[in-house]
């Protein structure tokens, strides 16, 4: 009923409901759109209900990728989307610093396996299981993860190494379209479905470059060769040739248009893997040439004639089963494609050769028209059996590396998906069975063991619920007694089994199995397995004869006698092997049966799986119509209960992801010491995940390393300078248990982590750096002063070596000097000889009078010796002013001229003075070489005057007075 408040209509109560969620959302400060969540460990709260509606909400935006803790889940599109796949985001995922830091891709497993192998520290061979129901885009994820590890680890240097990575990536990526059109399938669920399962081991050396791969294939389905089931279609390659050969080839393999084949059902639909140049161009890249080529499509174009060859009830049982009109062509035809005798073609399907006693008597029995067409379908499974392996074994010596050439690998596993149609068989039985067999490595690598190890680790931990699937495992292959065993027995016991009876045997041998159903209202004798992923109903009719998988030895027998050189290569002719009949008949072992094979193969992988570290794809289709833009909400439900999805996120929300032993812990994290000294309240503040920030990390504290308790002392000083003051609920916990042997700690706690040790690195970096500066300052110092020293020697000795060289250089001119003074003193002695006995000229009166007596005796000394006056005259300890002045006129006889005093020599006297001045004129300078050296072109400070002529002789005389 509408209420009407101030004239607005409230509406029901499921509109008050809404309106009331909007305005606590406004309240709350708006709620995070659900497409917006790319991890559904953020969904709040983690159940069915809430996932399923962030992966609609998610689907409907065109985001098709979401992590749910430790899984990639992933929504097939239904339509090509090439730029989600693009080369240029496959470079974006692989240059990011932190990958799983952007949008949720298969890309980022991708690029966490690869960056796991390059590790330098412990690379450890990875593997992608991916999984999902049939349908599901498996085999086009494990198809972009090869095209991703190819581009990304493709990178050599020289040209030689990217020619050759080019090839192997190039072959690599064509194994693809070849393995799909021998392999895969259209059926109900699934236009490309696999039919085979395939692990491909990626191979890369230490450089972690791609160097080659290996294919390793599980239980091909081969009996869809000749059996389909209703609206399916059999193997691409069949419809390839059908659609894609030209009229010549056509010809040439006996394909006319519009030609009828009974094992191909549905010729008229078109699908994109019906592509036939693709797959030839592919084979070619392979190393399969051209002729190879026809002669593998000239045998399937020959099976695809025996399946037209039909049988009729003979009248007579002594009598072989006829021929059906219109068939005898089809003889001929596949005879001469499979190049073999049209009678002993026909002879082969028509008659059973036995072999009894003990001197192995042949004896030759028709057979009926139901055991004809089994030996017609039993010739085409074998001949397309063999082809295929042989066409695994040419792709892996085409990719496959040599054992010493590569290191570590990444593994892709393509594993059929759960199958549950109207009339299963041992196909899904088998199928079914691989499925729970990785269900159960998933259930015991992350769920059980992630759980028991925090039991053992002493971590206070609320266990999760999630649902085991080993009691269905112990159903089909426990011991003694299982599913498995028993049809196995049937196959050991020489003796007809009927549907009935297997199907009695089963349900009372193993009653009371929890996983074990009946179906009361099926008309067939069958029984029902609960599955993880739900019940299966499994009829035993044809059970135990796919379970032994006979092959008639006059089949192989007709085929070593074929003369096509690709059935001669698949069937050699070799009398000294023995076929297994024949050997299990000599030594009465138990013959290997196809689930015997499986169940071996299968352990091989999960061995392989095991010793890698595993990483899942979960694959969910929104409908099984392959409809784009289509969720339906109960089909993608009912696949998160079986894969358990729910308890997965539920356990990566609660717990700890990330777990390191003590010792790599310290030896990584053991700067963080430096941050600040040890104190007492640092381990009380680290809590574990449930309980109080007032308990300790570890009721065993004393137990532990000093250094490990150093590092956990240093934590809340790291956390405190990481958080902002305004956030301090934030410090109140530290997301890390230290259990009894390892360290547990969230993804943020990693990353605050990390970030410490990288400013701790960053500081010593820089306490390096400045110890290196500063020594290498120090020793360019030390070399400098080195550098003066040696250089001021060297200089001084230059300076030495010079000086020696002007002393020789002027005692030399001193000696000659010395001797031409001496010859002019004595020729200027011969000149005054004659003048000795004159007297002095009378000075002016003025003069005369001004001397007094003393003055005057001195005078008259003077004029008798007047070359030692003018040595006095000049002499730094003579006298001084006046009385110089006197003596030099005494001595130069030069009369004193009134108050200028200016003398006048007479003429007479100055003849014989004369010829004393007339000295050499010029001065004497030391020219000095100048050095590169710096400092080494100074010389000796030069004289304050530079003395010439006439002066030079008085400047000498000072220090040596020369006696005449």
């Amino acid at each position: 009923m509408h209420q009407q408040v101030n004239g607005h209509s409230l509406g029901s109560d499921t509109q008050g409901r809404t309106s009331l969620k909007g305005d606590l959302r406004e309240f709350l400060g708006g709620e995070v759109p659900l497409h917006q969540l790319d991890d559904l460990t953020k969904v709040n709260p983690v159940t069915l209900e809430t996932v399923l509606r962030c992966l609609q909400a998610r689907y409907t935006e065109d985001i098709f990728y979401t992590n749910a803790g430790c899984t990639l889940v992933a929504l097939n599109p239904f339509k090509h989307i090439p730029q989600l796949y693009a080369p240029e985001l496959m470079q974006e995922y692989h240059a990011a610093p932190q990958p799983q830091k952007l949008k949720p891709h298969i890309f980022t497993v991708g690029e966490q396996t690869y960056r796991n192998v390059k590790s330098l520290i412990e690379p450890i061979n990875q593997s992608i299981v991916v999984s999902g129901e049939s349908g599901a885009g498996k085999t086009w994820t494990s198809r972009c993860l090869m095209k991703f590890y190819a581009v990304v680890a493709a990178s050599p240097t020289s040209c030689e190494n990217h020619k050759m990575a080019e090839r192997i990536e190039e072959r690599i990526l064509n194994s693809n379209p070849v393995m799909e059109a021998f392999g895969n399938a259209c059926t109900l669920r699934n236009n490309n479905s696999s039919r085979f399962g395939k692990f491909i081991q990626l191979q890369l050396n230490r450089a972690q470059q791609m160097t080659g791969a290996a294919v390793q294939t599980y239980l091909l389905e081969k009996t869809r060769v000749a059996c389909q089931a209703a609206s399916e279609r059999n193997f691409h390659i069949f419809y390839q040739i059908c659609k894609g050969a030209t009229k010549e080839e056509r010809l040439q393999w006996c394909l006319p248009e519009g030609t009828a084949f009974s094992w191909l059902p549905n010729p008229e639909s078109s699908l994109e893997e019906d592509c036939f140049e693709v797959t030839r161009e592919a084979m070619l890249h392979l190393g399969i040439d051209t002729p190879t080529q026809n002669n593998i499509f000239k045998v399937l174009a020959g099976l695809l004639h025996l399946g037209n060859v039909h049988f009729v009830d003979s009248e007579d049982e002594a009598q072989p089963c006829q021929l059906m009109d219109g068939t005898k062509g089809s003889v001929r035809t596949s005879a001469l494609l499979l190049q073999l005798p049209d009678n002993m073609l026909l002879e082969s399907m028509q008659i059973r050769t036995i072999k009894a006693g003990k001197q192995q008597q042949v004896f030759q029995k028709p057979c009926s028209r139901a055991e004809c067409d089994t030996r017609r379908d039993c010739l085409a499974k074998l001949i397309y059996a063999r082809l295929f392996d042989w066409l695994v074994s040419v792709i892996n010596s085409s990719i496959c590396a040599d054992f010493s050439s590569w290191t570590a690998f990444i593994g892709l596993l393509d594993v059929y998906g759960f199958e549950s149609f109207p009339d299963n068989s041992l196909e899904q039985l088998c199928i079914n069975y691989a499925n729970e067999k990785l269900q159960q490595h998933f259930v015991a690598h992350y769920l059980r063991a992630q759980q028991e190890e925090y039991e053992v680790e002493g971590l206070e931990w609320s266990f999760v619920n999630y649902q085991d699937n080993q009691t269905c495992l112990d159903l089909l292959e426990g011991s003694p007694i299982s599913i498995c065993s028993l049809i196995n027995e049937e196959c050991r016991l020489n003796r007809p089994s009927s549907a009935a009876q297997l199907q009695t045997r089963i349900e009372s041998t193993l009653a009371g199995r929890p996983c074990l159903g009946h179906n009361k209202l099926s008309r067939e004798p069958s029984f029902v397995v609960m599955h993880f992923a739900g019940p299966v109903r499994y009829c035993t009719a044809g059970l135990v004869e796919k379970n032994k998988d006979p092959v008639p030895p006059e089949l192989t027998g007709l085929l070593q006698q074929s003369q096509d050189p690709l059935l001669m290569m698949l069937f050699p002719a070799n009398p000294e092997e023995k076929t297994q009949e024949e050997l299990s008949g000599q030594s009465r072992a138990p013959a290997l049966t196809v689930v015997s094979k499986f169940k071996a193969s299968l352990e091989q992988l999960l061995q392989v799986l095991h010793k890698t570290t595993p990483h899942y794809i979960r694959c969910i289709k929104p409908n099984s119509q392959s409809q784009p833009q289509t969720f339906l909400q109960e089909e993608v439900l009912n696949q998160l209960e079986a894969c358990g999805l729910v308890e997965t996120i539920h356990i990566s929300a609660a717990g700890f992801p990330i777990r390191v032993s003590h010792q790599n812990f310290m030896e990584r994290y053991k700067l963080l010491t430096r941050l600040r000294p040890r104190t007492s309240s640092g381990l009380r503040s680290l809590c574990p995940a449930k309980g109080s920030s007032e308990q300790p990390l570890c009721a065993k504290e004393a137990t532990l390393q000093p250094l490990l308790q150093d590092i956990l002392h240093a934590l809340p000083a790291l956390i405190q300078t990481a958080t902002t003051p305004s956030d301090p609920a934030k410090t109140a916990q530290i997301p890390l248990y230290c259990g009894r042997t390892k360290i547990f700690m969230t993804d943020s706690m990693l990353e605050l982590l990390e970030c410490g040790r990288a400013q701790m690195l960053e500081q010593c970096a820089r306490c390096i750096q400045c110890g290196w500066r500063r020594h290498r300052l120090q020793k360019q110092e030390k070399q400098r002063r080195a550098a003066v020293i040696i250089q001021a020697a060297f200089r001084s000795w230059l300076t030495r070596k010079h000086i020696r060289r002007l002393h020789i250089a002027a005692t030399v001119i001193k000696h000659a000097w010395h001797k031409w003074r001496i010859r002019m003193a004595c020729l200027a002695s011969k000149e005054l000889d004659g003048m000795e006995e004159k007297l002095m000229p009378q000075a002016p009166g003025t003069l005369r009078s001004s001397l007094s007596p003393a003055h005057t005796r001195f005078l008259g000394a003077i004029i008798h010796l007047w070359p030692l006056g003018l040595v006095l005259a000049n002499s730094a300890d003579g006298m001084r002013g006046f009385q110089r002045k006197l003596v030099a006129h005494a001595c130069l006889r030069l009369p004193a001229s009134g108050p200028s005093n200016k003398v006048q020599t007479p003429q007479q006297d100055q003849a014989g003075i004369t010829s004393i001045r007339a000295l050499p004129q010029g001065s004497i300078k030391f020219h000095c070489r100048k050095s590169p050296l710096q400092y080494a072109d100074i010389c000796p400070d030069p004289s304050a005057s530079n003395v010439t002529g006439f002066n030079q002789i008085l400047l000498l005389e000072r220090h040596r007075p020369v006696q005449v």
